[in-house]
């Protein structure tokens, strides 16, 4: 099909070569041209939503404002991370290596794993993506909880797969009992998430034990530990030993979060080498530059003080939880570095009061997920939440 029309010698303007012509004579079109048709695009994508990411906040005047809704890390990464960035910004003419070699072989030594048991990629969600590949067509279905990571079901639908979306329970964990209970033969991924976003509990290792016993070994189970640094309930999952354990079980994690680095969008997953070579074949060539595995290997060389400042915004998470609770709030196990409010109907109220405070919140439908950050936001989120639980709560 013509996209545009020939340029005549005398006209105002020029295309270079390769562009579209942006001259007057042909930026203007017939009312009565005929629409041209719409490309054809796969009917999958009608059964799935686009991702949407957390709104910035409104400028209000006389307020600071603060972006609580993307569960970013409020505080920088560590000083020697930022020095490496700078030393690894001088080239960007060259690919980086594609193995990612010294950040997989420090991830190696520090987890206790084989290079071939590791793959790195452009944050989790690129895992996600290649997982489903890997795994998933027309043909077969997918299993995960629901309300949990938004991705989930844009990559299985993605690839058209069927897609069970098991509701948590009342308490916001996973219903392994019912997960396991819609396993068939065409079942090829299910998908975890501990602690699950948004609404923050983990799962307890016997029990993912447990489920993972009753999944056939056909079926590849994914692990999404986004935001395991910040967990500190006893018991919790232990995503490493469960790997060991189990072949058909992969780990997920990133960068993003605990170490305060997801504009560089660094991720990696720990699998048996069969599931890893196969991601190998998925994953985007060159995907994580130069720069940002820079960063992340000097970051995971600081894991101790990494591991030390996740343990103080779980603190500070603690006490922003009880402090709902306190108000009259029903308030789930927050394990992550965010807070679950079940709003339900009254999710878009409580979203438009703290827009007026100046403050972003993730309005999620069910709920409302507010991420942790400076002492001054949730101080200002308290005041909100206490203002609408007297007004929409309380006789």
């Amino acid at each position: 099909m013509n996209v545009s029309d020939p340029v005549s010698s005398d006209s105002a303007s020029t295309s270079a070569p390769g562009t579209l012509s942006s001259s007057a004579s042909d930026s203007t079109v017939s009312a009565s041209a005929p629409v041209a048709p719409s490309p054809r695009l796969r009917a999958a994508l009608e059964t799935f939503p686009p991702y949407i990411p957390g709104k910035p906040p409104r400028q209000v005047e006389g307020l600071q404002s603060f972006k609580l809704s993307s569960n970013e890390n409020f505080l920088p990464p560590l000083p020697a991370v930022l020095e490496t960035m700078v030393a690894h910004a001088a080239n960007p003419a060259l690919y980086p290596d594609d193995a990612a070699l010294a950040l997989r072989q420090g991830l190696a030594d520090r987890l206790g794993v084989g290079l071939d048991q590791l793959v790195v990629t452009t944050g989790a969600s690129e895992l996600l993506v290649a997982l489903t590949q890997i795994t998933s067509d027309a043909t077969t279905e997918a299993i995960y909880p629901w309300p949990s990571f938004e991705m989930y079901p844009q990559t299985t639908g993605l690839v058209g797969s069927g897609r069970h979306e098991v509701p948590l329970t009342a308490e916001g964990l996973h219903d392994l009992d019912a997960m396991a209970a819609v396993i068939t033969e065409d079942t090829r991924l299910i998908i975890l998430c501990s602690p699950n976003n948004p609404t923050g509990p983990v799962l307890r290792d016997d029990e993912v034990r447990a489920f993972l016993d009753k999944v056939p070994d056909h079926v590849l189970v994914a692990l999404d530990e986004a935001y395991w640094e910040f967990a500190t309930v006893p018991g919790r999952a232990d995503g490493l030993g469960l790997v060991r354990d189990y072949p058909n079980l992969v780990l997920l994690r990133t960068f993003s979060k605990a170490h305060g680095l997801a504009g560089l969008r660094v991720g990696y997953a720990v699998a048996h080498p069969p599931v890893i070579a196969g991601l190998l074949k998925a994953v985007i060539p060159f995907g994580v530059t130069d720069l940002s595995q820079a960063a992340a290997l000097e970051s995971l060389n600081h894991w101790d003080e990494v591991l030390e400042r996740a343990g103080e915004i779980a603190q500070t998470r603690d006490a922003f939880a009880a402090a709902l609770r306190e108000q009259g709030w029903e308030v789930p196990e927050a394990q992550a570095n965010y807070v679950w409010l079940p709003l339900g109907e009254k999710s878009d109220a409580f979203e438009d009061a703290c827009v007026e405070q100046a403050v972003a919140v993730r309005n999620l439908g069910a709920g409302v997920r507010i991420s942790i950050g400076e002492d001054e936001a949730l101080a200002r989120v308290l005041e909100i939440a206490e203002r609408f639980h007297i007004e929409h709560f309380e006789d």
